[in-house]
């Protein structure tokens, strides 16, 4: 069974026009040529595949099943050739991704810039946003790929294995509470905070776990970086919860302790998010691939 991409086409010309006739002149065919090549396809597979009647034509059942084939091969054609299209003439090749405040900021960069520099050609436009709207942005087509909490509803996305990500208390050296390791949130709720910028994800997740705990986080200060953030603290001016790889880059040279958080919430692991991986464009693709190199590339849910 041998059809080529110009029966393909012509079919699903017929269909959208119900009318061999419109069909073959939307092909630029003559209505022999595409009679016999419907023929031909008929008999290649030994079922009709149209039905004729006085008000055009309709699939028949085998009729159906090729046109969804049909449209997914000429899709992955369009696809091809238009990636092979953007390569060859040196243009560059766009993907939009979008991440949580935790894979921004701690995770993203460091495995982002050996991608793009051996891809002169790709272009990452960065979006930081909270995993919700993620979900939504990648299921709309707004974004190819997502970076997400695996805690969120993530509907029938594809996910992949991405990083693990630790929310800490970060306190100054000499509190009382620095001798502790782990402490949970409930236990230090009532203290006053270091926060970051109003509209960061990360400070919209805090204050919703404060509202559900019973208590709003009282703020003394709001800041622009997870460094200007421990500078505080270490004065006295307030705690700060961050990702446990930031604290780490500033508590051997600022004077703070980090204490994990116990809550459930505050240990989230980092998923990739894409509506179907082999439906990607070829260098999206190559991206996804990149990142979860530290993990197998097997979808870890795709309900």
């Amino acid at each position: 069974m041998r059809f080529d991409l110009t029966d393909l086409r012509l079919f699903l010309l017929v269909l959208e026009t119900g009318s061999i006739t419109h069909g073959a002149a939307q092909a630029n065919m003559s209505l022999p040529s595409a009679s016999a090549r419907l023929r031909g396809m008929e008999d290649a597979i030994g079922l009709p595949l149209l039905e004729r009647g006085r008000r055009g034509v309709e699939p028949t059942p085998a009729g159906d099943t090729l046109a969804h084939h049909a449209k997914l091969v000429l899709q992955q054609i369009g696809q091809m050739q238009g990636e092979l299209g953007e390569y060859s003439k040196g243009l560059e090749a766009h993907i939009r991704l979008w991440a949580n405040t935790a894979a921004m900021s701690e995770f993203l960069p460091k495995v982002l810039a050996p991608f793009l520099a051996c891809r002169p050609n790709v272009v990452v436009n960065l979006k930081e946003r909270r995993s919700t709207e993620i979900v939504k942005a990648v299921s709309g087509g707004v974004a190819e790929i997502g970076i997400i909490s695996d805690a969120v509803d993530h509907g029938t996305l594809q996910t992949f294995r991405f990083a693990t990500d630790r929310l800490v208390l970060i306190v100054p050296r000499g509190n009382a509470l620095a001798e502790h390791r782990r402490i949970a949130f409930q236990q230090v709720i009532e203290h006053v905070f270091v926060g970051l910028t109003a509209g960061n994800p990360l400070q919209e997740l805090l204050c919703e776990q404060a509202v559900l705990a019973g208590r709003p986080l009282s703020f003394r200060a709001r800041m622009r970086t997870f460094e200007d953030v421990c500078h505080m603290v270490e004065h006295g001016v307030g705690f700060g919860i961050m990702p446990q790889t930031a604290a780490k880059k500033f508590r051997g040279s600022i004077g703070i302790r980090s204490l994990g958080l116990t809550d459930g919430w505050a240990t989230r692991h980092l998923a990739l998010c894409v509506r179907q991986f082999d439906t990607l464009p070829r260098y999206a693709r190559d991206l996804v691939e990149h990142l979860s190199a530290g993990a197998r590339l097997a979808p870890v849910n795709t309900q």
